[in-house]
């Protein structure tokens, strides 16, 4: 999977603007966890779709940006967590053991 690296809360404005046009997904990820790195690996099996960009980041690296994409989204922060963002709003989120490929995709629709 090419992941695009998640390190700066500008890059948040420039999601919002992209979820205009096609599906944002971010990643929260960490590092020291085994749940994380298991939903890590799920996410990358398989064919990855064309119509959703894939953004990682690493919560030990930029846990103040994590809070940011709290904030903005109004969801709660959890590790390992997705969010799907289309036009600007987080239209699917889920967390831990439950995030499956299949069910973004259901989502990204």
């Amino acid at each position: 999977m090419n992941w695009i690296p998640l390190e700066q809360e500008t890059q948040l404005d420039a999601i919002d603007l992209s979820s205009g046009s096609r599906p944002q997904l971010i990643f929260k990820h960490s590092t020291r966890c085994s749940i994380s790195s298991v939903v890590k690996s799920r996410l990358n099996k398989g064919r990855l779709p064309d119509m959703v960009d894939f953004y990682y980041l690493d919560l030990i690296a930029y846990r103040d940006l994590s809070n940011a994409i709290a904030e903005r989204y109004g969801i709660r922060h959890e590790s390992p967590q997705v969010l799907l963002i289309k036009d600007r709003k987080c239209v699917y989120h889920e967390s831990h053991s439950s995030v499956y490929m299949e069910d973004i995709l259901d989502a990204a629709g």
